[in-house]
């Protein structure tokens, strides 16, 4: 039986273990985008992980969903990163950068720019634009609908990302297309109402996906590109209709591809998600945690996936007050609980034994 702690090849990456530290959103930079001493610290201290996939990374200023989160759209920025990904490497460890577009998952308080969609549609819900005042959170608005030649932009911007993201150390990146995102907004059925040829049918909604993960394999090498996928989650808002249908489309078009893995969260029946896993030709990521909610993923849980499949099985808040978790794992140790009222104030590491 497969365990955790063997080693497995990702692409060019020879991996010390099957763990994966799946991205989580920190906030814990400035308005400039730029990852700090203490980002750093945060994922060299996790390194022991087979595999980090960082916080969410814009690729621009109108992709930043949430306020105080790190970029990868210019020099300054790609430099910030440079320490942190050197930390990681140093520690013994790899790190992909996480691009996340937000698309309609934004608001003009948090960038000064407007939020774009794949059509005028608002989700229903509030969005965060920071902390101080109420909660934090405002309506959010109508996004612009993004036109024809904005969409192919859009997955461009991607790549772009993606290049400044081995410029600044890091082994490869991951495509965010889970969570109610860019991506699964053009997957999805109610925040996609287009009607050319990036919606309405099948081929049109996974057409944008299939093209930034394109873009990016073309700029950086299919072996260090990643995508993560959410089939059937319906978190900000998002719905998807003829899901199988939808994901064994999706799965098929960018299978030809090559790229290193698909990183998917436990949202769908476990019938489906082991058909896409049986269809798909590189290592494939499973996250047991699912999405928003509580995360009792263990190891046992981990180890049952292996063994129906999964090459790789990523943990998320876990690792938010266990740095070592792959050696809890191992040694059977308690998992530490995590201080939220402590992580909310800004420490990365309280934790309650």
């Amino acid at each position: 039986m497969t365990s955790l702690f063997e080693g497995f090849r990702l692409g060019e990456l020879a991996l010390p273990n099957r763990i994966v530290m799946a991205p989580m959103t920190r906030a814990r930079v400035g308005a400039d985008g730029l990852p700090t001493a203490s980002t750093a610290a945060y994922y060299a201290r996790r390194a022991t992980a087979g595999l980090l996939v960082s916080e969410g990374v814009q690729p621009s200023l109108l992709g930043q969903s949430n306020p105080n989160t790190p970029g990868l759209y210019n020099e300054a920025q790609v430099a910030a990163w440079r320490p942190v990904t050197s930390a990681v490497h140093t520690n013994g460890g790899r790190i992909f950068a996480q691009i996340m577009h937000g698309g309609r998952v934004g608001h003009p308080d948090v960038a000064g720019q407007h939020p774009v969609g794949p059509s005028a549609v608002a989700l229903r819900g509030e969005v965060f634009v920071g902390f101080g005042g109420a909660d934090g959170r405002k309506p959010a608005p109508v996004p612009r609908a993004l036109t024809l030649t904005e969409v192919g932009a859009e997955a461009a911007a991607y790549a772009y990302a993606a290049r400044r993201a081995v410029a600044a150390g890091f082994d490869g990146v991951e495509l965010h297309g889970a969570n109610g995102y860019l991506i699964q907004q053009f997957l999805s059925s109610n925040a996609n109402r287009r009607t050319d040829a990036y919606g309405g049918s099948v081929a049109g909604r996974i057409r944008f996906a299939v093209e930034a993960a394109e873009a990016t394999a073309d700029a950086i090498g299919a072996e260090r590109v990643g995508i993560r996928l959410s089939p059937g989650g319906q978190v900000w808002d998002v719905v998807e209709d003829d899901v199988p249908d939808l994901y064994a489309a999706l799965f098929d078009a960018l299978a030809p591809l090559g790229l290193a893995y698909v990183h998917v969260l436990a949202t769908a029946p476990d019938d489906l998600l082991l058909g896409l896993r049986k269809s798909w030709p590189t290592a494939f990521i499973i996250n047991p945690g699912g999405q928003i909610g509580p995360d009792e993923s263990t190891r046992a849980q981990g180890e049952d996936w292996l063994a129906r499949g999964a090459d790789l099985v990523s943990y998320g808040r876990a690792y938010l007050g266990n740095p070592d978790l792959v050696e809890r794992f191992r040694t059977g140790a308690p998992l530490r609980t995590l201080d939220r009222e402590l992580w909310f104030q800004g420490g990365d590491s309280g934790y309650l034994d």
